[in-house]
């Protein structure tokens, strides 16, 4: 089944007990975020949240919390899903009737590829032209962040070069009823449009759909390569287009199913101080200066739900997208790569600390020419270790990784520093941090 919007999703998992409503009061001040990480730590549902202090809105959170629900957001295994696609690739190489026949149930799935354009826009059904950030159910996680985070928004800006569509996720601190922060990294495609923007001396427009449909969040975290249209891979994800409409007020696309959408935009030159913000492994992330969002309409549902998620101490529900998104997309390393038996990047160690890497050695140092190959391979270029194993090293087994590196492992010789290599702003090595407790 394809979900193309939020609430049919949390219809859907309801009615398979995989989502619980909570109807006693709860404050989105800290409350929220103990009882949705002790029920991700538990096994729990998705938690629907119907009396939300200081909102008409109910809050839905640890929606994608589980191996089960990411299953039942596409439609199936998200390692089985890549391994198609691995072996849709190679067998068009060359294309021919008779591979596409074989082929053609994949071959429906990219012909989701091309997002759709809805007339029936749920997301405009209501448009505030007096916008107030106050009245959604923004969380405050932990106890010294530097205020309320919108910590799942789909944020929409265009290349103005090209035209190409970048869906990004960055955390937003709210100032107040119509300004936000802006978490933007210049390595990350929103960072780059922002980049050409104030190169111009002009403002950045900016969408930030709210309560998008699963796959497209997927999609959005995803480690895409640069100028892939996030929308365009939810569609193959789901097997399903992904509807689009005109914003109310700006020149781009924006989701037409969404529970909320922010227009407006960001002025060039313009800084403030943004965070601390508790991060992974338990630790703030900085206050620093970083651009401003500056609200000038909101369009929603009706009867909207606010999503969020939590960032903390692993496991959250940031390892099971991880995962998923590793899954689906470890496959196509081997196009590239095809020395390339299996990767693995550990929740852990935040993703981006550690991968392993099993390679077929056909000569001498071709793992290094591997490892040095997917360091410069998008967001991988932020990967602080790389360990390369044997093709019979199951690389999910940190217990066997480590027992190989203990086995075979030469100081003298199986070391390869990188110094002064890529980092971004959510590199807790990067500078001081605080501990959350």
């Amino acid at each position: 089944m394809a979900f193309t919007d939020l609430q049919t999703f949390l219809s859907y998992l309801e009615q398979h007990g995989e989502l619980q409503r909570i109807k006693v009061p709860v404050s989105p001040e800290l409350e929220i975020t103990e009882i949705a990480t002790l029920s991700v730590l538990e096994g729990g549902p998705a938690l629907l949240f119907e009396n939300v202090e200081g909102s008409t809105y109910p809050v839905v959170i640890n929606v994608l919390a589980s191996r089960r629900r990411i299953q039942m957001a596409i439609g199936g295994e998200p390692e089985e899903l890549g391994e198609r696609l691995l072996h849709f690739m190679q067998d068009m190489n060359p294309p021919s009737f008779k591979a596409i026949w074989r082929n053609r149930k994949m071959a429906k799935r990219f012909m989701n590829f091309r997002p759709g354009k809805s007339r029936r826009a749920l997301a405009q059904q209501v448009v505030e032209s007096n916008p107030d950030l106050g009245s959604l159910p923004i969380l405050k996680c932990w106890p010294e962040d530097g205020g309320r985070f919108v910590t799942l928004p789909l944020v929409h800006t265009v290349d103005q070069e090209t035209g190409i569509r970048n869906i990004g996720m960055y955390r937003m601190q709210v100032y107040d009823g119509q300004t936000t922060g802006m978490h933007i990294q210049i390595q990350r495609g929103g960072g780059v449009h922002h980049w050409q923007a104030e190169r111009r001396g002009a403002p950045m427009e900016m969408a930030v759909a709210i309560g998008g449909d699963p796959a497209l969040w997927l999609a959005t975290v995803a480690a895409l390569p640069e100028g892939f249209d996030e929308a365009a891979f939810a569609g193959f994800l789901r097997n399903a287009r992904t509807p689009m409409t005109k914003a109310a007020t700006l020149d781009m696309q924006v989701p037409a199913q969404a529970e909320f959408v922010l227009e407006g935009v960001v002025p060039p030159n313009v800084r403030r101080t943004e965070g601390p913000f508790g991060d992974h492994f338990g630790h703030y992330s900085e206050a620093a200066e970083f651009p401003i969002f500056q609200v000038k309409t909101i369009t929603r549902r009706r009867n909207p739900v606010y999503p969020a998620t939590i960032v903390g101490k692993p496991p959250q529900e940031d390892k099971f997208i991880g995962d998923a998104t590793q899954e689906v997309l470890k496959p196509l390393a081997r196009l590239i790569h095809p020395e390339l038996t299996d990767l693995w990047a550990y929740f852990e160690a935040g993703f981006h600390n550690l991968l392993v890497v099993s390679v077929e050695t056909r000569y001498e140092r071709e793992p290094l020419k591997t490892a040095l190959g997917l360091l410069g391979t998008g967001q991988l270029a932020l990967t602080k270790v790389i360990v390369l194993v044997d093709p019979d090293v199951n690389v999910r087994s940190f217990a066997r990784v480590v027992q190989a590196i203990r086995r075979n492992f030469d100081v003298q010789q199986d070391v390869q520093v990188i110094a002064r290599a890529p980092v971004d702003t959510l590199d807790f090595t990067g500078g001081a941090t605080t501990p959350t407790g």
